[in-house]
């Protein structure tokens, strides 16, 4: 049995049962992308168990389903393609619609952030989770816009970024590094990847894999430091592994991907 802790569309959890993995627990803590992973994995009956649950809730939710150990548990992390590919959610710079960026339930959206923080606080917010050297500017910037009127869709947002730093004839967007930031600060994304990881692994059964796929530094730091200084885990992964060029074409959003794996020993297990 493998734990899916983001179980998002249910791609990986298809993968694993398609594989002959007996049974999958996928979590989310996005009510559509647990309808969308039920769907698509219905044919495997029970297979497939889906729920609804953040990070910080993990051992919480598998214990309340009367499951004590499992053979692994797999989180992909970031915003799902779903995601992005919904302009109503808010995710996407690319895109317009309301400025949310809510994976689950919460007060806190992406609209409380950039219409209420203090100046400062959006420019640590941007530097540190978005690591944008222009931090300070697009902070003052979208102060500035937000005292003539409440900024309200992610078209304007992406605008006042893309007006404050300077212009790029290539490269990535200028907004990406900001919609990151704000996006980890409205899901609280590192507290809750830092609560989970020593879950994971309190539920690992001997010889129980924990493999973790991130996306930026921040998050890989994160999983580093834990399999790391952890003495349950034996890291499998001296560097992590990387997605291959031609797997990158396929699917450029994967560019970035970084996986990381841990194995539970016997001795730590019991």
């Amino acid at each position: 049995m493998v734990i899916d802790a983001t179980v998002g569309a249910g791609g990986h959890a298809e993968a694993l049962l398609d594989a002959g993995v007996g049974a999958v627990i996928g979590l989310d803590r996005d009510g559509s992308a647990l309808d969308e992973a039920g769907a698509r994995l219905r044919r495997f009956g029970g297979r497939f168990r889906g729920a609804r649950a953040r990070f910080s809730n993990l051992a919480e939710t598998i214990g309340g389903i009367g499951i004590n150990g499992v053979g692994g548990v797999l989180f992909d992390l970031g915003v799902s393609s779903m995601q992005l590919d919904t302009p109503s959610r808010g995710f996407s710079y690319r895109g317009d619609g309301a400025l949310d960026m809510r994976m689950g339930q919460g007060d806190r959206t992406a609209g409380t952030v950039v219409n209420t923080y203090a100046e400062p606080d959006l420019a640590r917010i941007i530097f540190d989770y978005g690591g944008d050297r222009y931090a300070r500017r697009i902070a003052a910037a979208i102060v500035r816009a937000r005292r003539r009127r409440e900024i309200e869709t992610t078209a304007e947002l992406s605008a006042i970024v893309a007006g404050a730093v300077p212009r790029r004839r290539s490269g990535p967007h200028p907004a990406r590094r900001t919609f990151q930031a704000i996006r980890i600060e409205v899901n609280d994304e590192l507290e809750e990847l830092a609560a989970s990881l020593p879950q994971a692994a309190s539920l690992l059964e001997p010889g129980g894999r924990l493999v973790v796929i991130s996306y930026h530094s921040l998050e890989d730091r994160t999983v580093k430091r834990f399999m790391t200084e952890s003495t349950a885990l034996t890291t499998l992964t001296r560097k992590p592994i990387r997605p291959s060029a031609a797997e990158a074409a396929r699917n450029p959003r994967a560019r970035s991907a970084k996986l990381r794996a841990a194995e539970r020993g016997a001795e730590d297990a019991a």
